[in-house]
């Protein structure tokens, strides 16, 4: 069984694209080598990948079109650019895209294997929250796992997109649930049709915690939901 966790490298140069690939290999990590955008996209669709490397400048299909298209297949994805201009306008646009870190050739490679490990920690963090079961929300117990809502004797048996919604809902606890995060995560998908999907769970969710009045579900305009609990 291979537990190393998995890179995808996508980088047009074949000689450095090699070099680098076999760094990364000798320091433990599973990776797969791409050529170019449309190659890297086809190869992020056939597998699951822990971090994603992408070259900026590529033929074909340039690093930030193929990071926006990983994105809006999984919002969650972790994703560091690499390029050889040090433009602040590009800088920009990659964490606008929603790039973990960048960084610009030529560079140390023990330092990109720094920013790997980095971005992996982060993520893998996150994740374990996304995990939690049990949640004290308010007055209620919320159990994702059984999909049980209980406030006192009153007990609300849930979907189990209502139970995903209201779990990612207690993770971001009176902070922002960005839109994409939920439709991305629940729905796989973030068109309009899911977003006015998810709207309907939101009421039905709001419809059950009204029977404490100090949980209420607020929708921030354009952006998301947030879960407030007054102590």
């Amino acid at each position: 069984m291979n537990d190393k966790q998995k890179l995808l490298l996508v980088e047009d140069d074949p000689s450095f694209g090699a070099v680098l690939k076999d760094y990364l290999a000798i320091n433990d990590f599973d990776v797969t080598h791409a050529v170019d955008g449309e190659d890297g996209l086809a190869k992020f669709k056939s597998s699951d990948y822990d971090l994603c490397i992408l070259d900026v400048m590529m033929p074909k299909k340039d690093g930030f079109t193929l990071g926006k298209e990983i994105k809006e297949l999984k919002s969650e994805q972790p994703i560091i650019f690499l390029t050889a201009k040090n433009m602040r306008e590009d800088v920009l646009n990659g964490y606008k895209i929603g790039a973990d870190d960048y960084i610009t050739k030529p560079f140390d490679s023990e330092i990109l294997l720094h920013k790997i490990r980095a971005v992996l920690q982060r993520h893998s963090a996150d994740e374990e929250k996304f995990e939690q079961d049990e949640f004290k929300i308010g007055k209620f117990h919320f159990n994702a796992k059984l999909r049980q809502l209980q406030i006192g004797s009153t007990s609300h048996k849930l979907s189990p997109k209502e139970s995903e919604l209201l779990r990612l809902l207690a993770v971001y606890r009176n902070d922002l649930m960005p839109r994409e995060v939920a439709l991305t995560r629940i729905w796989h998908d973030d068109n309009y049709f899911t977003s006015r999907s998810m709207d309907v769970y939101i009421a039905k969710l709001r419809k059950y915690l009204k029977d404490d009045p100090n949980v209420e579900i607020v929708n921030i305009h354009g952006e998301g939901f947030r879960l407030l609990i007054s102590e």
